[in-house]
């Protein structure tokens, strides 16, 4: 049964919480190691690892979080299984091939079952994994092979063809996103497998769509709501989170239709933290993106924190990135991290969304 949130009291009951994490990036920035490198051969993942997590962890104390052992982050592992190529460029991300020429193509091809432990790359990164389990004896090794929401799936499988087809046959992309989420949830399990966890677990769900914020607000209820509703009936009966970037202020609205737990718009830049509060009533978060530390001073660091939180959003975070590898960017994470228990404690104790927002221009003189 689909959990149905208690949206007048679920903000309130998540207070105020803040984030601080690495990445695989920041694994590669500060031991000087290639993404190519990183993405495909297990010694230099592995070392990556090694040297990384100890030089991230002088660098940027105990209070953060540093990047669990995993396998690369690719995004693109299910697909992959369907038969897209992935690419593996100099010195950027992994990319990927479109490889359905229609959407009939597609449906059938989707409906043929799939091997995914044989299929595409899945027994090189299994055989990764196993390499990176013996190198960190005792230690969880996550499998970054992974999967992405409905719309962005249909969008890797036909490429810029599904913005006509939206339009032009939606009967038929109605059929081509059911069996795509279908499929989605079959690379879940094998995921699930892979991993020893419950493929239907009952805590939460998580799900990464941001081409989502691509389909026009009035087809959502069409081409939207059911597939994510489909994907996670198939994967939680716990709550429901998703990272979606770049919504419009009216596709916000959406999050609440579909039972929404938490929302992590991440890099978002037709909405801000008050848009999204007024617009629907999901705890969401709000992030200070790497790429923003070299212009800001500490006390911008600061001020964004206070007024992230004095503008309704429940949880504040920041990601280290290779660009942050620094003293001067540790020095600024730090403040974050000082600004943000200052917050905490400040909600904690009963303090006001208005009284915090107060709090900044007392302190800033702003």
């Amino acid at each position: 049964m689909t959990r149905k949130p208690d949206y007048t009291t679920l903000r309130d009951k998540k207070g105020f919480s803040w984030y601080v994490g690495t990445s695989q990036d920041a694994l590669r920035g500060i031991t000087g190691i290639s993404i190519k490198d990183f993405n495909l051969r297990p010694e230099a993942c592995i070392e990556a690892h090694q040297l990384g997590r100890v030089r991230l962890r002088e660098m940027f104390g105990n209070e953060v979080q540093i990047a669990g052992v995993s396998t690369p982050a690719i995004s693109y592992g299910h697909v992959n299984g369907l038969g897209s190529e992935l690419l593996f460029p100099e010195g950027g991300e992994v990319g990927h091939t479109h490889i359905y020429k229609s959407l009939d193509e597609g449906i059938g091809a989707l409906r043929k079952p799939v091997d995914f432990l044989s299929a595409g790359m899945a027994p090189f990164y299994l055989k990764f994994r196993e390499s990176m389990k013996a190198a960190f004896p005792g230690e969880s090794v996550g499998f970054g092979y992974g999967l992405e929401g409905p719309i962005t799936t249909a969008w890797e499988l036909r490429g810029e063809d599904f913005f006509i087809d939206i339009f032009d046959n939606p009967s038929g992309m109605r059929e081509f996103l059911a069996t795509t989420t279908e499929s989605i949830l079959c690379f879940h399990r094998f995921r699930c497998r892979v991993l020893g966890t419950p493929e239907i677990d009952p805590k939460r769900s998580g799900m990464a769509d941001d081409i989502a914020s691509m389909v026009p607000p009035d087809l959502w209820d069409e081409l939207v709501i059911p597939y994510w509703d489909l994907y996670y009936r198939g994967t939680t009966t716990g709550e429901r989170h998703a990272h979606v970037e770049d919504l419009r202020p009216i596709q916000v609205k959406y999050l609440e239709k579909i039972g929404l737990e938490f929302y992590d718009p991440s890099i978002s830049p037709h909405v801000n933290q008050e848009i999204v509060f007024k617009e629907c009533r999901v705890p969401f978060s709000w992030r200070l993106p790497s790429f923003h530390y070299d212009a800001m001073t500490h006390e911008d660091v600061r001020n964004f924190v206070f007024s992230t939180a004095a503008q309704g959003a429940s949880s504040v975070t920041t990601w280290v990135e290779a660009n942050m590898c620094n003293e001067q960017a540790a020095l600024k994470v730090k403040c974050f991290i000082q600004a943000a228990k200052e917050v905490k404690d400040l909600i904690d104790r009963g303090n006001s969304r208005e009284e915090i927002g107060n709090r900044i221009s007392v302190t800033t003189g702003a």
